[in-house]
């Protein structure tokens, strides 16, 4: 998944650790998000939303449907 999570965090000029911190999480994952090895589960996405006052979908953004994966 596509994220915005360094961005934010650099306007904001705040470091990885820094970060990580604030959320209390690992630098390290923090690392992760942002080269998007990582997606975060559902309450730490919400957390960084709510830190940097962006609804979900302007800091996350889903990697494009491949045809065929439709549900239905």
């Amino acid at each position: 998944m596509k994220n915005k999570v360094k961005v934010l965090r650099e306007v904001r000029h705040w470091s990885q650790g820094d970060l990580a911190k604030t959320l209390g999480v690992s630098r390290q994952t923090v690392i992760s998000i942002e080269k998007e090895r990582y997606n975060p589960s559902l309450e730490l996405a919400f957390s960084i939303a709510a830190l940097f006052d962006c609804p979900i979908e302007a800091i996350f953004i889903p990697e494009s449907k491949k045809k065929g994966d439709d549900v239905g």
